[in-house]
């Protein structure tokens, strides 16, 4: 468990020096693999209507409700690593 805290944590300084910016939904996958894999289940209401971005954060978030944060930064780092080549 420790070698796979280690792992996201490195993957999580590794997706800022990626050479290319990702498309919007891979940058939504990452966002929310992260915060669940940092967090857990979502929590909370849903943005506004026209809160856009934060309704996608949000809804790609709660899309891994139920995932063990284990699994998440499992597919966090994995998701990084093929980003980075």
């Amino acid at each position: 468990m420790a070698d796979q805290k280690a792992a996201f944590d490195a993957a999580t300084r590794d997706v800022q020096q990626l050479d290319v910016r990702p498309d919007n939904e891979t940058l939504l996958r990452l966002y929310a693999l992260y915060k669940q894999g940092s967090e857990g289940d979502i929590g909370g209401e849903k943005p506004g209507f026209f809160d856009f971005v934060g309704t996608a954060k949000y809804e790609a978030w709660a899309s891994l409700k139920g995932m063990r944060p284990a699994d998440a930064q499992k597919k966090y780092v994995e998701l990084v690593r093929k980003l980075a080549g």
